[in-house]
């Protein structure tokens, strides 16, 4: 029991909370004109002009309610206690603050482990004096306190769920950094091999031709280049670890995706412009970025009856087109295939934009640099 109550004081708050946004300060606005309208409408809730004090003064704490979840509660309940104990336990009786229910949503959605424990504390010690002050019916007291645990539970829910999203995601730049890994041997492989038999051609025409082994210097030099830009650009990647060693396609692999029309549409595949030098690690990233896009027109393309893949290569970038003609799909979220296009992309410095096409189908577009600074 200790151990389980300190994990819950030690969990830190989820990252990256909204700010204040104008639509925050659009509802505090509404609700505060809610507010003087039934203060306005209602003259038999009693204090009512005390109450409407209190809104203004509670209200403008929504905004922060994400990122400072402890201050705003303990102002809000606080405040609304106080008052209630000032008022003989006379309870507010205005509809409109029905929504600082927020308030204990966002203290389980975005407070700390600490935040949480103190802040349930607090409402739970604002909602007492008010029932008890108030002499409320036992059932209305329950029925108020079931109302504050399911809007603790809703935030409490929303949470876990964003934190299984993001493990989720995590998951999937695992899984494309573990192929990173393989494509980095790959290309390690290639310039080493190369290495190796520029400097034994070297040793061995070096006697019968020195500028032979010059030249053959000249060749290490370029390729060890050459295998450090690759290396930088995918190392920071890579994850401990090792993983199991598979030959790695590239741009000249591009024609296995084709496929004539058949059990499902037909994929056309073009490659245009200079990729015969594209270092081999870029070339298997455009690979898989194809292979992963034939592959979601061919399962989610309803009605289709071509897929073109485009490659276009020039003397900055590699650009990668893939269109299926099949019926208009809404966008959506992203999925674990397309995120992991995102990261693969990313990784080698350029972008990966998929989404329904103009008229009919849906698109696949990439760009990915030539050279990628370390």
């Amino acid at each position: 029991m200790r151990h389980l109550v300190r994990s819950v004081w030690t969990e830190p708050a989820p990252p990256d909370p909204p700010r204040p946004r104008g639509r925050d300060r659009a509802l505090v606005a509404a609700l505060l004109a809610l507010t003087a309208l039934e203060v306005a409408l209602r003259p038999d809730v009693p204090h009512r002009w005390i109450w409407l004090a209190v809104a203004a003064l509670i209200l403008p704490t929504l905004p922060w309610r994400r990122t400072r979840p402890l201050p705003a509660v303990v102002f809000a309940f606080g405040l609304s206690a106080a008052v209630t104990v000032l008022l003989g336990g006379e309870q507010s009786g205005l509809t409109t603050l029905t929504a600082l229910l927020l308030l204990p949503y966002a203290l389980f959605r975005w407070g700390s482990g600490r935040d949480t424990v103190l802040g349930t504390a607090i409402v739970l010690a604002g909602a007492a004096i008010g029932t008890v002050g108030s002499g409320l019916p036992a059932a209305d007291a329950a029925g108020g306190f079931t109302v504050l645990f399911a809007a603790a539970a809703l935030g409490l829910a929303n949470r876990y769920r964003a934190g299984a999203k993001a493990r989720e995601l995590d998951q999937v730049k695992l899984l494309e950094r573990e192929r990173l890994a393989r494509d980095l041997h790959d290309t390690v492989a290639h310039h080493v091999s190369a290495i190796a038999v520029r400097a034994q051609a070297g040793l061995a025409t070096a006697p019968a031709r020195p500028e032979a082994a010059t030249d053959a210097l000249r060749v290490i030099e370029a390729e060890a280049a050459r295998t450090l830009t690759e290396m930088c650009a995918i190392v920071r990647a890579l994850r401990a670890g090792r993983a199991e060693l598979e030959p790695n396609p590239g741009i000249g692999d591009l024609s296995r995706l084709a496929r004539p029309a058949g059990d499902g549409p037909a994929v056309e595949v073009r490659v245009a412009g200079p990729v015969g030098e594209l270092p081999p690690a870029l070339g298997a990233a455009v690979y898989r970025l194809a292979q992963e896009s034939v592959t979601n027109a061919l399962r989610h393309a309803r009605a289709a009856t071509r897929v073109q893949v485009r490659v276009r290569a020039d003397d900055t970038a590699v650009r990668l087109s893939v269109h299926d003609d099949g019926e208009h799909r809404p966008a959506a979220p992203p999925g674990l295939g397309r995120l992991g296009m995102g990261e693969r992309a990313a990784l080698f410095g350029g972008s990966c934009e998929s989404g329904p096409a103009p008229g009919r189908g849906w698109t696949v577009t990439a760009v990915l640099p030539r050279e990628v600074a370390p």
